[in-house]
């Protein structure tokens, strides 16, 4: 479709042009017909790399380029077999880093799609929500606070309705928008009654024609991405690249001298020895080790999506291990998010209301009878109030099942006013104010009868200030009382409030809400806990997680359902007035003291948020409004809601719930745990390896020796353990009590002393074993090829072996959890088939320089691969005995 001026046009000759209407919007089948016309709202993928490219990308490393010189220097020597086993060696490892990529670029994939924007549209006169892809140009779509713009879209109603632009205009300042046609040459950041795609709505709300779609977009123009996934690398890996830089330049000048050592004093050809100094080289840098941590992030990441968690980035995988308070909204988090109300106050009667979640089976009752509006005026005025003054729609859904479109609160009532028993009709808005947390209420002006009203709705202390109670104590004392009442049963208390105005009133703003009001009367709501919630809570105390509720409800509503779930069992609640008077000093104390806020506001939660990160928390915020973004991205996991959540707030999170459920959270928490012990793990089980190969070369060119493997053969070690049979590692489950052990501390140390201690005792006992079998036995009795095809025979399976040690940081390995991980048995039973291929398939031992051998010659290879499992596991057993290491 050609595009064009849209913002000149008025909104008659825009239907005219798209062929719509503003009121029943585009049939089903129409959208239908032209999505497949001109396509799907998105902008074109940009252009990949081949996989060739990315391949080749791999070998542009400077460890490539040691083992580079080494198959040259093996040429030039004549070493064609050895250039063979470095060259396929160089393969695999950028293979094998090209399919780590490749399987990370899949879950971001996967992960944006689950990110992706949707858009609430009327079709068929029906409100609907969809994927903003699938929106075509003559949808009309509805617009409110914290939405993301997905299309370009003509403004054709706008109520206080403000957009943030800087995206596309740099302009800092939201826009306010409005109806009216502009002339032609009105400039971008002058187009008042347009909102482009990528934006996104600071407050108010309106209705809006799709003009343009994807890449005909103003974004698309521009072929700016709408949003992007963080990239891979994390603290932790970042972490690791610089102890490998360390490791690497260790080796290097241990290499110098033991090159000069063995030169110097020891009669080794200059060929065979600078071999064995790039392959030691090479073998004992752990550079498999970032690809191998990667790939266990990455496994981690796509865990939590199938737990309903989506992680937008990998370093948050890292700190949700580390999370000591969680501060969890309480609607549809904590609870149901099945808003019912139960009661209905008014002033000289009260309403019991039946039926529960949003199918309008259900009475509204007075002394046990049912209650006609036509026969109770006050509860007639009530309904049309609380009918008039909503934005949501009840409706069917595929299934069958009473669903709303719109926020919970507000379906509840549309509810509510279809239980009556006669038919309760919303009223047509001749001007709103949309609801907003900073003011709590919105309003309608209607006209009823010849005579104009504004209905308002909202928390009761607003609509109280605008009925002015406080200079009427009798009737301020009876509401309070109401509320009170119902507030100690867990209903949270909505108002309802009603103003006369003169006929003339064509559109109302907050000025006219700051008085004479007159009270209609109150509902009460109810949202009844997560039943698996309660026992998440209390899975947090045991892993010394602090639970803090915040809710805006009344704070006697707060406690009642804060007791129900096990939050705030000292009885104490704190208002968001109180937090607002506090200093810093004084803000500090109070996160701590108290485990619920009532009656909070945004700035609260940034409040808390700055607060106990001051006092050393590493802290979890949930949230769901526009409003909510700043203390989401101060947080140090920001958790945004999936359904509910706008998508500034999802933009702001690290964290998204599918299903806006507590309980996701406290899984997600039990996935970053077992991450983080299976990232420790897989460094625990590495580098011994590659520091007993060192200790193996360097003793042997110290003394003279005759070297116990080959540079080949040191090469299809490292390749063969760093980065296969560690891979089982990250498919460890949670160890027994991780969920009942404090946070580990922000500021803790990779390699703790205890983990320097077990490296270097291990990598002793493998080497020594390996050195002692050599003295034992000798070459002249057995030849250098079985010598050297039982040392590479011991190492890999003390490697072996050592993997089970691995498995339990400092439990028994032979636990009831032995058989769990078949991933483990698995890369066992892969490594003993390639080793005993190695031992006896004739073209590897021409490969590998190694020998077959007879059935007493594994004695020793098995007794030392024995005498390290066990070794291990009895140092386990005297530090759980005696000490504590600290992890």
């Amino acid at each position: 479709m050609p595009t064009t001026n849209w913002h000149q046009l008025t909104v008659q000759e825009i239907m005219e042009v798209l062929q719509t209407d503003v009121n029943r919007g585009l049939t089903e089948e129409e959208a239908a017909n032209r999505s497949s016309q001109w396509g799907l709202n998105e902008l074109p993928e940009p252009k990949k790399e081949s996989a060739i490219l990315r391949f080749i990308k791999h070998f542009k490393d400077v460890l490539i380029y040691v083992l580079m010189g080494a198959a040259v220097i093996t040429i030039l020597l004549g070493h064609y077999i050895d250039t063979l086993v470095i060259l396929l060696v160089i393969v695999i490892n950028a293979t094998i880093g090209f399919i780590q990529e490749s399987k990370a670029e899949k879950a971001l994939e996967g992960i944006r799609e689950m990110l992706s924007l949707k858009a609430t549209v009327v079709r068929n006169g029906t409100r609907a929500a969809i994927r903003s892809a699938d929106l075509v140009s003559g949808d009309i779509v509805v617009l409110s606070a914290g939405d993301k713009i997905p299309a370009d879209i003509r403004i054709f109603e706008a109520v206080n309705l403000n957009v943030e632009e800087s995206s596309l205009t740099g302009e800092s300042e939201a826009i306010e928008k409005s109806r009216a046609a502009l002339p032609k040459e009105a400039v971008l950041a002058d187009r008042q009654n347009m909102v482009y795609a990528g934006t996104s709505i600071s407050s108010g709300s309106g209705l809006g024609i799709v003009v343009e779609i994807g890449s005909n977009t103003e974004l698309g123009k521009i072929n700016a991405s709408i949003s992007a996934v963080d990239q891979l690398q994390t603290p932790l890996l970042r972490q690791i690249s610089e102890f490998g830089k360390v490791i690497s330049a260790i080796i290097l000048i241990s290499a110098v001298v033991m090159f000069l050592i063995g030169y110097v004093f020891h009669d080794y050809g200059t060929a065979e020895l600078l071999l064995s100094i790039i392959g030691l080289t090479v073998a004992a840098i752990p550079e498999g080790l970032p690809a191998v941590l990667s790939i266990i992030l990455a496994i981690g990441v796509q865990r939590m999506a199938g737990e309903n968690a989506i992680v937008r980035s990998l370093p948050s995988v890292e700190t949700l291990g580390a999370v000591s308070v969680i501060c969890s909204d309480k609607t549809g988090t904590l609870t149901k998010n099945e808003m019912t109300v139960t009661s209905i106050l008014l002033k000289d009667e009260d309403f019991e209301v039946t039926g529960t979640g949003y199918s309008p089976e259900g009475s509204i009752l007075v002394n046990q009878q049912e209650a006609r509006p036509s026969e109770f005026p006050e509860l007639k005025r009530f309904l049309d109030c609380v009918k008039t003054v909503n934005e949501a729609d009840l409706r069917r859904d595929e299934q069958g099942q009473w669903v709303i479109s719109g926020d919970a609160t507000e379906g509840c009532f549309v509810t509510l006013a279809e239980k009556a028993d006669e038919r309760v009709d919303k009223l047509k808005s001749l001007s709103k104010i949309p609801f907003d947390s900073s003011y709590k209420y919105m309003a309608s002006l209607v006209e009823i009868e010849g005579e104009k009203f504004i209905f308002v709705k909202g928390a009761p202390e607003p609509i109280f200030d605008m009925a002015e109670l406080e200079t009427k104590s009798d009737q301020l004392a009876m509401w309070q009382k109401k509320i009170q009442e119902h507030a100690k049963k867990g209903e949270r208390l909505i108002a309802a409030a009603v103003k006369s105005v003169d006929f003339s009133a064509r559109s109302i703003d907050h000025s006219d809400m700051e008085s004479g009001f007159e009270i209609i009367g109150l509902a009460g709501i109810i949202d009844p806990p997560r039943e698996e919630v309660i026992d998440s809570i209390q899975q947090c105390k045991k892993a010394g997680i602090q639970v803090k509720m915040i809710t805006g409800d009344h704070k006697d509503t707060a406690l009642a359902i804060g007791a129900k779930m096990g939050i705030g069992s000292n009885g104490l609640v704190l208002e968001g007035k109180d937090l607002d008077r506090m200093d810093d000093e004084e803000l500090a104390e109070a996160a701590l003291k108290y485990d619920i806020f009532a009656r909070t506001s945004p700035d609260n939660k940034f409040q808390l948020v700055r607060a106990l990160q001051a006092e050393g928390h590493i802290c979890a915020m949930t949230g769901d409004g526009v409003n909510d973004a700043p203390a989401l991205k101060r947080a140090d996991i920001g958790v945004a809601m999936g359904i509910k959540g706008t998508e500034v707030s999802k933009e702001a999170a690290e964290m998204v719930l599918v299903d806006d459920n507590f309980n996701t959270i406290v899984k997600a928490v039990k996935e970053g745990r077992r991450v983080y012990d299976n990232l420790k793990k897989t460094i625990l089980f590495i580098l011994p390896t590659n520091v007993a190969e060192g200790f193996l070369i360097f003793v042997s060119i110290l003394f003279g020796t005759v070297m116990p493997l080959t540079p080949v053969q040191i090469l299809w070690v490292n390749m063969i353990s760093a980065v296969t049979i560690s891979m089982a590692i990250a498919f460890e489950k949670l160890e027994a009590g991780a969920m009942e052990r404090p946070p580990r501390k922000p500021d803790t140390k990779l390699l703790s002393p205890y983990y320097l201690f077990r490296i270097a005792f291990v990598s002793v006992v493998i080497c020594g074993g390996i050195l002692f079998m050599l003295s034992e036995v000798r070459e002249e009795n057995y030849g250098a090829a079985i010598l050297h095809t039982m040392a590479l025979q011991a190492l890999v399976i003390s490697q072996l072996l050592y993997l089970f040690n691995c498995r339990s940081e400092k439990g028994f390995a032979l636990n009831r959890d032995f058989f769990s991980n078949k991933a483990a048995f698995l890369v066992s039973g892969i490594l003993i088939a390639v080793q005993l291929a190695v031992t006896y398939v004739p073209f590897m031992n021409v490969l590998l320089g190694t020998a077959p051998l007879a059935l007493e010659y594994w004695t020793w290879p098995l007794l030392i691969g024995t005498s390290v499992f066990v070794t291990v596991e009895l140092e386990k057993w005297v530090v759980r005995k005696f000490f504590k290491p600290s992890s």
